[in-house]
C-alpha cells in the first residue's frame, strides 16, 4: 500500500477534516525549503506546457480555489507539480466563515460537503503573500479568486468585487470571479444575468490588462449558462470557470441519515464528475473559439480524467477534492499519466 493512503485510512480519517487540511498545508509549505529537490521530483515535463490567456502554463493541471485560501502556500504548492494555483476565495472584509464544523468527508463516494463560508484574512492581508510568490523563478501561475463579503448586501455586491480587483488585479496572473458557491447567502443569485452583467462589467474595466474570467455553478440549466457563456463573450472576458460545488445529494452512496446530519453546504468530488463534463460540453457547443478559456473542475481523480477534459474542450482543468484523497504526490501522478496518455500542450518545446 502507498505511503499517504496507508497514513489517510489509519490517522487523518480520524481526524476533523478542517484540522487534517491545515496539518496537511503546513506541511506544503515547507516543501520550498527543499528547493530543486521537490521540483525535479514533482515538476511537470515540459511537453506539457499549455499557452492560454497570455500566459505559459507549466501543465494543463491546476489547483482549484479553496485550498489555499489566505494566497499562504503558493510556492509549495507548485513545487509538488500543479501548474497553477487558484488562491482564496478573497473578500474585501476578513471573515470567519461559518461556524464550525463546516466541513464533512464522504469516504466512500470520495467527496466532501463544505459550507467554509469564505473564511480568509481579506483581499488586502493577501497582496504581499502573493507579491513574495511572484519572486521565485519557479511559481506556478497564480489566480486569484474574489467573491463578496458576507457583510456586503447584494445591491453592493459589484462594489465590493470591484475593491478587491483593484487592490488583487495587478498582481494576479489571472483574476477568478466567484458568484456560485452555495455557502454565502444571496450570492448565487448574482449569477442571474441581469445582475451579472453590470458586476462583470465593472470588474472587467478594474481589471486592466489582467485575464478575467467568471466561475459558475453546476446547478443551472442550460439555458442559464448559454446566457451566462453570451455574456462573457459580449463583455470581452477570457474565459469561464465550471464548475463550483453542488447543492445537489443525488447518487451518493452514504446513508441518507449521515447526509443529512452533515447539513448544508457544496458537495464536490466524485459524485461532480458527470456533471462538470456535461457543463463543459455546453459550454464549449456555446463557445468553441479555443482562445476563450474554459478550466474544467469538478470530480477529477485521475490523469484519465483530466485526459478527458482536455479532449472535450478544456484549456486547463483543476482539482481539489481528490487532493484529500490523494495526497501530495496527486499532481505529480496526474502530470506523468498525461505524458504517458501522450498529451502533448500547445506551447510544448
Amino acid at each position: 500500500m502507498r505511503f499517504y493512503p496507508l497514513l489517510f485510512s489509519t490517522v487523518l480519517r480520524r481526524m476533523d477534516p478542517e484540522p487534517a487540511h491545515h496539518l496537511a498545508f503546513r506541511v506544503i509549505q515547507a516543501t520550498p525549503l527543499l528547493g530543486g529537490i521537490v521540483r525535479r521530483w514533482c515538476g511537470a515535463d515540459p511537453s506539457l506546457r499549455v499557452r492560454t490567456l497570455g500566459l505559459e502554463f507549466p501543465s494543463p493541471f491546476g489547483l482549484a480555489a479553496g485550498f489555499d485560501k489566505n494566497a499562504s502556500g503558493i510556492a509549495g504548492l507548485g513545487a509538488i507539480g500543479f501548474g497553477h494555483v487558484e488562491v482564496g476565495t478573497l473578500t474585501r472584509h476578513a471573515q470567519p466563515g461559518n461556524p464550525k464544523p463546516r466541513m464533512f468527508r464522504l469516504v466512500g463516494d470520495r467527496a466532501l460537503i463544505n459550507r467554509m463560508g469564505f473564511n480568509n484574512g481579506g483581499s488586502a492581508a493577501a497582496v504581499p503573500r502573493i507579491e513574495r510568490a511572484r519572486l521565485s523563478r519557479h511559481r506556478p501561475v497564480i489566480g486569484v479568486n474574489i467573491g463578496k463579503s458576507r457583510i456586503t448586501e447584494v445591491e453592493n455586491a459589484t462594489q465590493d468585487y470591484v475593491w478587491s480587483t483593484e487592490r488583487l488585479a495587478p498582481i494576479a496572473d489571472y483574476l477568478a470571479v466567484n458568484v456560485s458557491s452555495p455557502n454565502t447567502p444571496g450570492l448565487r443569485g448574482l449569477q442571474e444575468v441581469e445582475l451579472l452583467e453590470p458586476l462583470l462589467a465593472a470588474v472587467r474595466e478594474a481589471s486592466g490588462r489582467t485575464p478575467l474570467l467568471v466561475k459558475i455553478a453546476p446547478d443551472m440549466d442550460d439555458e442559464q449558462i448559454d446566457g451566462i457563456v453570451a455574456l462573457a463573450v459580449r463583455l470581452g472576458l477570457d474565459g469561464i470557470i465550471a464548475t463550483n460545488t453542488t447543492v445537489s445529494r443525488s447518487g451518493l452512496e452514504a446513508p441518507v441519515a449521515e447526509i443529512e446530519r452533515m447539513g448544508a453546504g457544496g458537495l464536490s468530488g466524485e459524485p461532480l464528475r458527470a456533471r462538470s463534463l456535461e457543463v463543459l460540453h455546453r459550454i464549449r457547443r456555446a463557445e468553441p473559439n479555443p482562445e476563450f478559456c474554459v478550466i474544467s473542475v469538478g470530480g477529477v481523480n485521475t490523469a484519465e480524467d483530466v485526459h478527458e477534459r482536455l479532449r472535450a474542450g478544456a484549456t486547463l482543468v483543476q482539482g481539489f477534492t481528490a487532493f484529500i484523497y490523494e495526497g501530495p504526490l496527486w499532481a505529480r501522478a496526474i502530470n506523468r499519466g498525461l505524458v504517458r496518455a501522450g498529451f502533448r500542450g500547445n506551447a510544448a518545446a
